[in-house]
């Protein structure tokens, strides 16, 4: 019998790898000599890099690059040398996580420390950039990333915009004299699962900037700020991809990947599937387990499970997921692949007990999963 597991990470708990060794390890109880396929996902969102290069035996390395309130952090990224991959989670130089509560200023953060991640990859020799956008503190457009890597945005003194979104407003010159020239020869993706355009009442100001710390003002104030912004990439770039879906992914970063890079946009989870080989190993499997955290109506918006069910029905494998909680709507996804859902806990407990005893959680409903898959087989 063959077995691919292949959940998510259960936020502050479990990596998307723990999660499928605990998995494993309840199925192995039932099913000792099964053949069980560990395929850690992810959805372009955290963890992302954890997930691919736990497949593909990847090199996992560090960057000390400008934080989005410009104080220095250490952050990984992952290198697959056989291909000339970078896969960069701007979240780990740009990412809200890095922000406490308090300081959090839409108005302020930058992505440079992204577009420094991205230079590292090209002195590595990236001939693939591969760019997981979920999780970002910022609201900038991706300016200070394209800053990064050379593009000069002056005022109408000629002098260099500070950090920050609503510094684009004071935009007037837009330079791509000192753009990094490599750029040009590398392969750009999008690994998100977010559609919205850069501006207007579904863009990225008005959707995230709240999230972010923008109050209402500014968030009126940083929407125009972005529309500015686009109105003079207009003029030095041959397209313009504001209203395209995907432009107001991570504050606007979509908007300059796709603008000044021509980066392809892709649901995150594709993007993984493809890296570790997901559709190969669910070929010829009889199940497929996934899960998540929380699994609910928005899973069909492209997170994991969502992905992983589409590539199992394409070869009619049977889908149970595995999730912390099912919230609202879950039952939507059992028109898209999923056969069945169960929820971690056993009975009445706080998130906190659930997320520390997620490894047995996880072991427990396997193995009743496999109880069950093998008895309905006897038939």
């Amino acid at each position: 019998m063959k077995i691919i597991i292949a959940p998510d990470s259960f936020k502050d708990s479990l990596s998307a790898e723990g999660v499928a060794q605990a998995i494993a390890e309840g199925l192995a109880q039932v099913w000792p000599d099964a053949q069980l396929v560990q395929c850690p996902m992810a959805d372009g969102g955290e963890g992302t890099v954890d997930s691919v290069l736990a497949a593909c035996n990847g090199e996992l390395r560090h960057h000390t690059v400008r934080g989005p309130l410009g104080a220095a952090v250490d952050a990984h990224w992952g290198w697959l040398a056989d291909s000339h991959t970078a896969i960069i989670e701007m979240a780990e130089a740009s990412g809200l996580q890095l922000v406490p509560p308090g300081q959090r200023d839409a108005c302020k953060t930058t992505t440079y420390g992204t577009g420094e991640l991205i230079r590292a990859a090209l002195d590595a020799g990236a001939q693939r950039i591969i760019l997981a956008i979920g999780g970002s503190a910022t609201n900038d457009g991706g300016a200070g990333a394209m800053q990064a890597l050379g593009v000069q945005l002056f005022d109408a003194e000629h002098q260099a915009l500070p950090a920050g979104g609503l510094a684009l407003a004071r935009l007037a010159q837009i330079s791509l004299e000192h753009l990094d020239p490599r750029l040009a020869q590398v392969r750009f993706e999008i690994a998100a699962d977010v559609n919205n355009p850069l501006c207007g009442h579904h863009g990225a100001s008005a959707i995230f900037g709240p999230q972010k710390g923008a109050n209402p003002e500014q968030v009126h104030q940083l929407d125009a700020a972005l529309g500015h912004f686009a109105d003079h990439c207009a003029k030095v770039l041959p397209k313009d991809v504001r209203d395209e879906p995907g432009s107001g992914a991570a504050g606007g970063l979509g908007f300059a990947a796709k603008a000044f890079l021509g980066a392809q946009f892709r649901a995150g989870v594709e993007v993984v599937a493809e890296l570790v080989g997901l559709d190969e190993a669910v070929r010829g499997a009889d199940l497929v387990i996934t899960g998540e955290g929380r699994f609910d109506a928005q899973t069909l918006r492209g997170k994991t499970p969502f992905g992983v069910a589409r590539i199992a029905q394409q070869h009619n494998v049977s889908v149970i997921v595995i999730a912390g909680t099912l919230g609202d709507g879950y039952e939507q996804m059992y028109a898209h692949g999923v056969d069945a859902a169960f929820a971690l806990p056993s009975g009445p407990m706080s998130l906190e007990q659930a997320c520390a005893e997620a490894p047995r959680l996880l072991q427990e409903r396997a193995a009743d999963i496999a109880r069950v898959w093998r008895v309905a087989t006897r038939r």
